[in-house]
């Protein structure tokens, strides 16, 4: 059986005041989810799952999902705050997101296979969704065996001021062993990488060093640890209203209790997103180099 793609995109409306995943970033007016879609599809992936809220559910399926009918089996699900365990209610004056783990629990009742997570806005790379496929596809009937897509940070760097990137430490056999999100990362003006560590002074950091860009793999029962998790996590943050629920935070507790192990895919391709305004002619420059190389079609879908 061909694996899932799940796509993140309920944050779609209330990040950017409006679908910013309509905005048509490439030659011939795709948006960056497109691209997504495409490279999944050629990559090997079996069904497009998205998760999406309510409040925007007939647009999203009205300019976006139509798009993609008869390419691929698709399924909607949606996230919304009060989706938490029995026993547990929505905080007063809690308005945030509870996080993209959240997110990743509302496939629940439709996904049973192994599956890939992605976010809705970032540009993976044909060759990311390839080598996910193509581990995902020897899981069937595994279980507690999960990867991560780890992009070279170089790789990944706005040229438009720092970002924030989950750091991977992994083993001799390229299983994670830890993600440390590091807030501040940026190349400076001697041409290396550095990011701000715990007392603010800038560290230097490689070139190749593994970064998490959400691209995960995993296997159904993971749906079961993360119920698990969100209970304990609900309890201990029930007066933090801006706490979320990261897919980090359950896949370091999983690795450090010794439930499952993680391997971290090495890829060649160049992650990009507009993490700001600024960066959204750099990305258009690049889609449209893309498609000049012949790499993806005049038209996707």
């Amino acid at each position: 059986m061909k694996p899932t793609l799940f796509v993140l995109a309920a944050g779609m409306g209330s990040r950017y005041g409006g679908l910013k995943q309509l905005d048509g970033l490439g030659p011939y007016g795709e948006t960056i989810m497109d691209y997504s879609i495409y490279d999944a599809v050629r990559g090997g992936f079996g069904k497009i799952v998205f998760v999406i809220r309510h409040t925007f559910e007939k647009e999203f399926r009205e300019k976006i999902l139509k798009k993609y009918e008869g390419i691929i089996p698709l399924s909607v699900v949606l996230q919304e705050l009060n989706f938490l365990p029995q026993g547990f209610k929505v905080p007063e004056n809690r308005e945030k997101p509870w996080g993209t783990n959240h997110a990743v629990m509302m496939g629940k009742s439709v996904i049973h296979e192994p599956f890939a997570v992605i976010n809705a806005d970032d540009f993976y790379g044909r060759e990311s969704f390839r080598i996910l496929a193509e581990y995902l596809s020897a899981l069937e009937g595994k279980q507690n065996d999960y990867c991560m897509v780890g992009y070279r940070m170089g790789n990944t760097l706005s040229e438009s001021g720092s970002v924030a990137r989950g750091v991977c430490e992994k083993d001799a056999n390229d299983y994670l062993t830890t993600v440390v999100e590091r807030t501040y990362i940026i190349r400076d003006t001697d041409g290396k990488i550095k990011y701000k560590d715990e007392q603010g002074d800038l560290q230097a950091i490689g070139e190749n060093t593994p970064v998490s860009m959400n691209m995960w793999g995993f296997t159904p029962e993971y749906f079961n640890y993360s119920i698990e998790q969100f209970a304990t996590f609900l309890t201990e943050n029930q007066d933090n209203l801006k706490a979320e629920f990261f897919i980090p935070l359950v896949v370091n507790n999983l690795i450090t209790s010794g439930k499952v192990k993680v391997k971290v895919l090495d890829t060649p391709s160049k992650w990009f997103g507009v993490t700001y305004s600024e960066d959204r002619p750099a990305v258009v420059a690049k889609l449209k180099e893309l498609s000049e190389k012949g790499e993806y079609p005049k038209k996707l879908f």
